[in-house]
């Protein structure tokens, strides 16, 4: 049998353990509060995440990260991105030799600019071939409730993503495989900004044209970034790509897509970090990706402007006003 831990009991940890038990894998689920641990290993819930979901019969819980690690054949790494090489840094001497690390994570690293997956290989000194990333239009409640849904599991050992995909296939998660690492990392990590993005038009009133004008402007974007890191622009005509761009941008269950109603809205950052209860990794990650695109010669003007509401302040519709009055360009860049 398949052993896997999984470290983050939030909000996409916790489906993700419940794909895996559902797989047919042993699941041991790491978290840092030990009453929530108890909860879920007595009730079989995760009330402060997944209210009302029962958790199947093959997840246990511990605060342990080594009791977590015993055996696993898989990491599953689903923290905060900001939080990542603090974490693992204590983790990694546990890891066992063959132990795959696998990335839920969708952020870039802020001064540093570097990818998940490379955060990873750096703190625990492991190849290409032992770090894998999932990513797709996975809104974790809906995959919590088993609604059907796809994502690509991404390695640059074709093998390892097969294993992975074997370990993490049910009848309602379909993963296909990718040896595009970068592609569907800098998919997952950038699509969080462009669904503020079309979050704070939702905010403003704006209606169908210019959600639908930031969402391919923001794949242009999110294409040239990647093409200028090596990754393959078919990536993110996909599930790692436009699948879940349209997720993050069209529904509510999408927290960066919500955190951008509420800034169009007229709410402060402080307001709207003090309503939101749980991470939108775009509000971070938008300062990492466009320092990511300047330091790499990719103009990518939606991201410049949701930094620019984000942490300068400036109010929505007249940075809205200023992306409008860019100079024309052929569609084709």
């Amino acid at each position: 049998m398949t052993r896997c831990a999984v470290f983050g009991t939030g909000s996409w940890g916790t489906p993700f353990a419940m794909i895996l038990a559902d797989a047919g894998c042993e699941v041991s689920l790491w978290g840092r509060r030990k009453e929530l641990v108890d909860t879920i290993n007595a009730t079989r819930t995760n009330p402060e995440y997944l209210p009302g979901i029962e958790l199947p019969e093959g997840i246990t819980a511990t605060t342990d990260p080594a009791v977590a690690l015993a055996g696993a054949d898989f990491a599953v790494l689903a923290v905060p991105s900001q939080t990542l090489r603090q974490n693992l840094a204590a983790w990694a001497p546990l890891l066992g030799e063959r132990t795959v690390l696998v990335s839920l994570m969708k952020g870039i690293e802020l001064g540093t600019v570097k990818r998940m997956t490379e955060v990873i290989r750096e703190v625990a000194g492991v190849g290409a071939d032992r770090v894998a990333v999932v990513s797709g239009p996975n809104l974790a409640p809906e995959i919590a409730k088993r609604q059907p849904a796809a994502s690509v599991v991404a390695c640059a050992d074709e093998k390892v993503a097969q294993r992975l995909q074997q370990a993490c296939h049910t009848p309602y998660f379909r993963p296909y495989t990718n040896t595009d690492v970068i592609g569907c990392e800098l998919g997952g990590a950038v699509k969080n900004v462009i669904g503020l993005a079309v979050g704070m038009a939702d905010g403003m009133g704006l209606g169908d044209n210019t959600k639908a004008t930031l969402m391919t402007r923001g794949l242009a974007e999110i294409t040239r970034l990647g093409v200028a890191l090596g990754a393959d622009p078919l990536t993110f005509s996909g599930l790692a790509g436009m699948g879940d761009l349209v997720a993050t941008c069209s529904s509510p269950l999408s927290r960066n897509h919500t955190f951008g109603v509420n800034l169009g809205r007229g709410m402060t950052l402080e307001q709207t970090i003090a309503a939101t209860k749980q991470t939108a990794e775009g509000v971070k990650s938008c300062e990492s990706v466009l320092d990511l695109a300047r330091r790499n010669g990719v103009e990518m003007p939606i991201v410049a402007a949701v930094v620019d509401v984000v942490h300068n302040g400036r109010p929505p519709h007249a940075v809205m006003k200023d992306l409008m009055a860019r100079s024309a360009k052929p569609e084709r860049r």
